[in-house]
């Protein structure tokens, strides 16, 4: 697939070239890292899991979509009425509105971009546990 110039002629960047250094991503708990795209007028934000058997956020929900791109390991990942279980390189995208969750189901852990369609993550947690999403 090729782009055209002509796209990109008008387009003008809101702040700059951002370049946000691996040792400066924010930490969201255990080894798994955060990014929130506000500060640098991104549209998205994300988290970059890395999680162990067992481990997972609990049941929430946003008021954007969510994509999931499983990198590393296996997860399952329950979706409304929907239980997936996916693999490495595997996408999975859940819309607004709709209660999900995932958990590492491999003996190795996995490695997860779940990537937020919004520039700040909103989150209403369903079960009372909270945790990276």
């Amino acid at each position: 697939m090729t782009a055209s110039n002509d796209n990109f002629s008008s387009a003008k960047p809101r702040s700059g070239v951002h370049v946000i250094r691996a040792a400066d991503v924010a930490n969201s708990g255990g080894r798994s890292k955060m990014f929130e795209g506000a500060a640098t007028g991104a549209g998205v934000s994300f988290f970059l899991v890395d999680s162990d058997t067992g481990e997972g956020p609990a049941l929430h929900r946003h008021p954007y979509p969510e994509t999931w791109i499983v990198r590393s390991g296996r997860a399952r990942f329950t979706a409304g009425e929907q239980d997936i279980e996916a693999g490495p390189g595997d996408i999975i995208v859940v819309g607004a509105g709709i209660a999900h969750r995932f958990e590492c189901i491999s003996n190795e852990p996995v490695e997860i971009v779940c990537i937020h369609a919004a520039e700040r993550f909103e989150t209403e947690w369903l079960d009372g546990r909270a945790g990276s999403a």
